[in-house]
């Protein structure tokens, strides 16, 4: 009954933190308030991003007291993985076969490489190794990209059924966030991830995940573990097909504490003769020092990177190990897909206008894992996933494109209230208004007033800063004039420029972003109503 009590505590917590988080990132009614956003900041690698030392602190001495119930509580890419594989039903007869985990020697030359690569980039402010691989981002782009759109096209169904009936509680929505590249990635993620997990479990967490390698270092000496009764074991092996980690070697009555996760399902397979608990793990030994050297030779040789269990043959397992791992790094490793959708490049932008509160490009590339949670949570809808055209270290980040009839709301700070990893501060309104994420430059040569002489203007009146002014050209016609000083780069007068395919007016994103002077308000003169005429 302990078992099942420990087990239930653990898919409850698990709920209670998976779906605000999948409803968060799927949320295209603005239904869930950004303050969720607060659950994707306890995550690991945007805690360490943003430098949240109280949250590393609290999972750091989680995770020394009860060893990795992040990776089966915490992270939303582990819950993934255990919802994939509940579909296997491992144990369960298919084709009068039974098909059970087995255990797997550790890849520790594997996990441990990409762990040091992601710590030898991040310590030069390099992201790249964690957006391909830290566990969060890839369930963030697979959210979006992948469970949002079928969110919403299940609503626009929902919307044509209820139109039939009169019924207008549902509304069309159009999708905007997601392009062909970012959808390439997050499907090829989904993908890889999910057959490693139907396949062998917790796969992609014990070799891939830097995460899962960063805290299995520290799990190692948890306090509480599970832990065999040699008295009781009578090695019948159910600990070891039920262990989704592959970490439990019956024969020799070995866990590996480094790849566990805390699931409990091998305890909750060993109810009758209760070989398996969940304990303190240091209590004093009753074993005689013997029987303690031999124990410490035996856990010495199951980490041995060549270690074989001459119990069944590895080549088979080994052979379809190498493959789904080889997949997987392979969306580590940034590529282009010959098939992708070719995108027109404006010449004028060469470097992106990154959004506001992210300080400046060199600090959004060090702190942005391409999450892609405020490209769906932008009301203007204006961050879009970038590709590969500002280069491989800005690859699927967002920036802000006016292109599109859209702009920077004046006073919106929704992108930094929702941002987990520091790479969008939280902005105020005041701060706001002045941060200064660009400068718009105006090309004469393009613009319609001087190449068709008619008159236009939409520029100056869609510039909430009065940062382009209309003034005296020829024959009656006004031509913009800008005033850099007053310009925040929020795209209002590039939306709103009727030039194709090239605009007249462009926002040119500033490398650091600066503090634009505020307009100064012209005084409001007092009017008497008695001294207007009417006419009536």
């Amino acid at each position: 009954m302990k078992s099942n009590i420990l087990k239930l505590i653990r898919i409850l917590l698990a709920i209670v933190i998976f779906l605000p988080i999948v409803f968060f990132l799927c949320d295209f009614a603005d239904i869930v308030p950004n303050s969720f956003a607060n659950l994707l900041k306890i995550q690991l690698v945007p805690a360490v991003l943003s430098g949240s030392i109280v949250i590393l602190i609290v999972l750091a001495a989680l995770t020394i007291l009860f060893g990795r119930i992040y990776c089966s509580i915490i992270c939303p890419l582990g819950i993934l993985q255990d919802i994939i594989a509940w579909f296997t039903k491992r144990g369960k007869k298919k084709n009068k076969k039974k098909r059970w985990y087995h255990y797997a020697k550790p890849q520790h030359i594997l996990r441990y490489a990409l762990l040091a690569i992601c710590i030898a980039f991040l310590i030069f402010g390099i992201t790249t190794p964690l957006t391909y691989l830290d566990p969060y981002s890839n369930f963030g782009r697979i959210a979006v990209n992948i469970f949002r759109p079928i969110t919403i096209e299940g609503n626009n169904l929902l919307n044509l059924v209820a139109l039939k009936f009169n019924n207008f509680s549902f509304y069309h929505v159009t999708i905007h966030t997601v392009t062909m590249l970012s959808l390439t990635i997050a499907f090829i993620a989904f993908l890889v991830v999910g057959l490693m997990s139907l396949l062998r479990g917790r796969l992609f967490c014990n070799t891939i995940c830097p995460v899962g390698s960063f805290l299995g270092l520290i799990a190692k000496y948890a306090l509480f573990r599970i832990i065999v009764d040699e008295s009781r074991c009578n090695k019948c092996g159910s600990c070891e097909k039920s262990c989704k980690s592959e970490c439990i070697n019956s024969k020799e009555g070995l866990i590996d504490h480094s790849r566990c996760v805390t699931c409990f399902n091998c305890i909750e397979t060993c109810n009758k003769k209760k070989a398996l608990n969940y304990r303190f793990a240091y209590k004093p030994s009753t074993t005689s020092l013997e029987e303690k050297f031999e124990t410490k030779r035996e856990i010495t040789s199951l980490q041995e990177p060549l270690w074989v269990d001459s119990g069944r043959t590895n080549k088979g397992m080994n052979r379809r190990s190498f493959m789904l791992t080889s997949a997987a790094i392979a969306v580590s490793v940034p590529f282009v897909p010959a098939w992708a959708q070719k995108q027109e490049i404006d010449v004028t932008k060469l470097t992106p206008v990154t959004p506001p509160g992210s300080r400046g490009l060199k600090h959004f590339k060090a702190h942005c894992t391409a999450c892609h949670l405020c490209v769906t949570h932008c009301p203007q809808q204006i961050l879009k996933p970038a590709g590969f055209k500002y280069g491989i270290d800005y690859a699927f980040k967002p920036h802000m494109v006016f292109f599109e009839s859209a702009y920077c709301n004046y006073e919106c700070t929704v992108c930094s209230e929702v941002c987990p990893n520091g790479a969008i501060e939280r902005l105020t309104k005041e701060e706001k208004i002045v941060t200064q994420v660009g400068i718009a430059q105006f090309a004469k040569e393009r613009c319609v007033v001087y190449t068709e002489h008619t008159s236009c203007g939409a520029c100056s009146e869609h510039c909430p800063v009065k940062a382009v002014r209309m003034e005296p050209y020829i024959g009656g016609l006004t031509l913009p004039r800008m005033y850099p000083e007053l310009c925040i780069g929020c795209g209002g007068c590039e939306s709103i420029c009727p030039v194709r395919p090239v605009k007249a007016i462009n926002v040119m994103a500033n490398e650091f972003h600066h503090t634009a002077e505020k307009p100064v308000e012209e005084e409001m003169k007092e009017i008497n109503s008695e001294d207007l005429e009417f006419g009536f």
